[in-house]
């Protein structure tokens, strides 16, 4: 008896690892992926890893390249702030068209793969480029030795390394994030809650790359020791893209669906030539598609109400009726609902998608303004001075804290709280990214603040304050506390609400925010600049900051964030959210798991 009794234990034992999972994710060799043998925390921590060496690549290049511009390159400082903006707005651009390519035909794992070889070629190129070519004479690029000048191959072999390195970077960044989403199936609930705490984990090992490249390999390329920072660099991408591929056969995958392009195209012209036609009110009318052609990667998306003019794709008229009688369907004149879904979920998240701009203009303001403005500050304590840039460190330990925090504390106590008021969840994605907007008001308040006691004990002549950089910690440590809200509830948002077949570009989303949020920086800069320097005014941000008005700029930003609050709170009051079918996947019976 007890034997049999061990038996059926077994056996169950047996049957629950070879359990599917419910998303339609499949494995490496095409087979429905097995729950126990792939994906969750296991490909997960493989992932995380894996950013958090690429990222610390990509700023052991990115967080010095202004100066490397300046003192190798012979760039003047203008000339270098340009390449750097134009170089960094180019890695978000490449990030569309990773995601488009991960969406619509390779998938991600192989997006993936293939742009960080192209990533490690980059780097490696570059490092050979600065060693052999570029740091002439030897010792030159530190602080008080300019190197030579170049020819035009040294030159086009320096921009070439770069842009390899922005187009192996940019296009892995968006799939990376999804990619690691999927490890977990939505549809069990346990896998749902790693789901949500990996965007997380995935925030939080990005800033913890970041921060040994703004500290360790900052200190060696700001000595002029560049060829070793950049191979140091080359090495951790390589590292990362070596465990990125020792993991291949614990991943799960998702097919990619195709052109996404072409479907959008599809419905607007199908719809457009129905525009006379009324949509009647029952919904049988509209064409529901075989199982093949109203497939999203394996979920069908349900009919939900608005956009009623997008409707005129899926609705079935007398020649339609024909046509799909005879199997002969015109994709450009008949769509599957579930293919109009796709285009009203986009359109959805596009006014979401527009709110969170202005937030990516107060996330950059770290990586210039702040700097600018801790750089007249005093930067000694004792004989031991901060550089103004390494403020930032505040930013990422006040990123990792504050998650914690989240995960710990406040996430389990809004539930519990909820719970009580028989509601299941904790803070939602919108709300999080509306905590994250107030937080940076408070963030841009602080840095107004700070920057009117600076002036209060600020020299015009000298430029510079006795007021102490640490009185930035505040505002750096509000506005890391405002990412974990806005960009973590973003890349879930994103990620979630975003249809199957373009999970890739919603996390490229995120990406193309912060990319716009420097041009809408720089282009409020200068508006700001032209309105406040008339009548021979040194206007808000001059080149000697105590004769600006820096903090009314500040001022200007946490009032522009204020009405950008009630803007998003009316947008998300509208959202309605995406709406799956059950999984609508044919197997064939060879595919099925077996058990």
């Amino acid at each position: 008896m007890a034997c049999l009794e061990l038996s059926k234990e077994v056996k169950l034992k047996g049957e629950e690892e070879q359990e599917c999972t419910n998303d339609g994710t499949i494995d490496f060799h095409g087979m429905p992926a097995i729950r126990g043998k792939t994906g969750t925390w296991k490909a997960g921590i493989v992932l995380l890893l894996n950013q958090g060496l690429a990222t610390l690549a990509f700023f052991g290049v990115g967080v010095n390249l202004v100066l490397f511009l300046t003192r190798v390159m012979q760039e003047n400082n203008a000339e270098a702030a340009n390449s750097v903006s134009k170089w960094t707005g180019t890695v978000y651009i490449f990030s569309l068209v990773g995601a488009f390519l991960s969406d619509s035909y390779w998938g991600r794992f192989k997006s993936c793969a293939i742009f960080q070889v192209i990533y490690v070629i980059g780097l490696v190129l570059l490092s050979l480029a600065t060693q052999l070519y570029l740091l002439k004479p030897k010792g030159c690029g530190d602080r008080t030795t300019l190197c030579g000048p170049h020819s035009t191959m040294e030159i086009s072999l320096f921009y070439i390394s770069v842009y390899m390195i922005a187009l192996g970077y940019g296009g892995y960044q968006p799939n990376i994030a999804t990619f690691g989403a999927d490890q977990f199936d939505e549809h069990d609930p346990r896998e749902k809650q790693s789901k949500q705490a990996f965007f997380s984990y995935f925030y939080l090992a990005l800033n913890l790359g970041s921060l040994f490249s703004n500290t360790i390999l900052d200190y060696f390329e700001d000595d002029g020791m560049w060829a070793l920072g950049f191979w140091a660099s080359a090495a951790s991408a390589f590292a990362a893209l070596v465990l990125f591929l020792g993991g291949t056969v614990k991943y799960r995958h998702f097919r990619s669906s195709g052109n996404p392009i072409t479907r959008f195209s599809q419905v607007i012209i199908a719809a457009s030539n129905k525009w006379r036609v009324a949509i009647p009110e029952n919904e049988d009318a509209l064409y529901e598609g075989d199982d093949e052609s109203s497939r999203t990667a394996g979920r069908k998306m349900l009919h939900t109400q608005g956009f009623k003019f997008l409707d005129k794709a899926a609705l079935v008229t007398s020649k339609e009726l024909g046509n799909e009688k005879q199997s002969n369907r015109n994709p450009w004149r008949l769509c599957p609902i579930s293919q109009v879904e796709e285009v009203k979920c986009i359109l959805r998240l596009m006014p979401i998608w527009l709110c969170t701009i202005i937030y990516s203009v107060v996330f950059t303001q770290m990586a210039s303004i702040f700097v600018e403005q801790g750089d007249a500050m005093k930067t000694t304590i004792g004989k031991f001075r901060i550089p103004a840039a390494s403020m930032s460190s505040f930013d990422i330990m006040s990123v990792a804290v504050v998650i914690f925090l989240y995960r710990r504390v406040l996430d389990p106590f809004v539930k519990k709280i909820k719970k009580h008021k028989g509601e299941a969840l904790g803070i939602t994605q919108l709300q999080r990214m509306g905590i994250g907007l107030i937080i940076a008001v408070m963030a841009m308040l602080s840095a107004g603040i700070v920057e009117c006691y600076r002036l209060k004990y600020a020299s015009k002549d000298q430029g510079s304050s006795s007021l102490t950089i640490l009185w930035q910690i505040p505002q750096y440590s509000l506005v890391g506390a405002s990412e974990v809200f806005m960009y973590v509830g973003q890349l879930e948002f994103f990620n979630e609400q975003a249809p199957d077949g373009l999970k890739s570009f919603g996390s490229a989303l995120c990406m193309t925010s912060i990319s716009l949020g420097n041009y809408v920086s720089n282009l409020l800069v200068s508006v700001v600049m032209k309105i406040s320097t008339t009548d021979n005014m040194s206007g808000w941000i001059p080149g000697n900051l105590n004769k600006g008005h820096l903090d009314r700029f500040y001022f200007l930003l946490a009032g522009l964030t204020i009405l950008d609050l009630v803007a998003y709170i009316a947008c998300a009051k509208w959202y309605k959210g995406i709406k799956h079918g059950e999984i609508t996947q044919q197997l064939k019976e060879e595919d099925k798991c077996k058990v």
